[in-house]
């Protein structure tokens, strides 16, 4: 993750302004402007983190937006601890030195997005442990807060899942609604092998062994298998095998933690999961602080 994007750069910045994190009149009215502090983030629940290269920039895009805190600060984590490493309840995840006032203008905003990126983190994780040992992956997909889609696509790749598409540019998958507004299975497969770009792939997705067969006949070169039973996605599989055609499947709909593993035993390449970011509940994370003198 580069956290010195510009994309990124105003993710947080917005998120200071949102909060209006330079005028906490609770903090200018009961805190000395020179007492210096120490925070150390801590969890508070087994999770996986996701989110630590967030606190040295808030606080650097802080002093931008605030010219009177400006100066040294430090952010201390052990070398083991980094994006993606599990931690246990009540294990710090790293120390923030710097002005109180500035420590507590940030607390909340720092807390929000761990959090946040640490529950997709930690979610994603329960998924993929939940097919170890099979050769399926664990996709994302688009189903994300708007604006924050890349640090929630980032954070379920520090739980061990892989992104599906970014954004609507970032290839072709063709769904129900593109099928019925253009004109059926094999109208749209047409079109789209007739106007692609080079390189970019077709996935198709299908809900009925009747459009698996249209698919297959007519170009199809991915298939997403919406909504079937892992019974169903077995037998899908194995047409796609039949058929002689080396065509990667991906199973997606109604996949929870307690049938995603009936559906890698399917044989899919892929099983999406939009709950890994639409219901990942937030990480229980939270910041001690404590005056210091260095």
């Amino acid at each position: 993750m580069d956290w010195k994007s510009r994309r990124i750069e105003a993710i947080l910045e917005q998120a200071l302004l949102e909060d209006k994190a330079t005028v906490d009149v609770t903090t200018a009215l009961t805190i000395d402007p020179t007492l210096l502090a120490s925070a150390t983030v801590i969890a508070k629940q087994d999770c996986v983190i996701s989110g630590l290269g967030c606190i040295p920039r808030f606080l650097e895009i802080f002093s931008r937006l605030d010219r009177r805190s400006s100066g040294r600060f430090e952010v201390i984590s052990h070398p083991e601890m980094f994006d993606g490493v599990r931690v246990k309840k009540g294990q710090a995840v790293a120390v923030i030195r710097h002005n109180a006032r500035v420590i507590l203008a940030c607390e909340r905003v720092i807390l929000n997005l761990m959090q946040r990126m640490s529950g997709i983190a930690t979610l994603t994780r329960q998924y993929v442990d939940a097919i170890a040992g099979t050769s399926t992956h664990v996709l994302d997909t688009r189903k994300t807060v708007p604006g924050l889609r890349t640090l929630d696509k980032y954070a379920v790749r520090c739980g061990g899942g892989e992104n599906h598409r970014l954004d609507l540019s970032d290839g072709i998958l063709i769904k129900n609604n593109h099928i019925s507004l253009g004109g059926g299975i094999e109208q749209v497969l047409e079109r789209a092998r007739e106007l692609r770009k080079p390189g970019q792939t077709i996935d198709i997705e299908v809900r009925s062994f009747e459009e698996l067969d249209l698919a297959l006949k007519n170009g199809a070169e991915s298939l997403l298998l919406d909504n079937m039973t892992p019974a169903e996605v077995k037998k899908a599989v194995a047409i796609v095998k039949k058929s002689g055609k080396k065509i990667p499947t991906e199973a997606s709909g109604g996949i929870q933690l307690e049938n995603i593993r009936k559906y890698a035993l399917a044989g899919v390449d892929y099983i999406s999961v939009g709950a890994l970011t639409h219901s990942a509940p937030a990480a229980d994370i939270s910041m001690r602080i404590t005056a210091e003198i260095y």
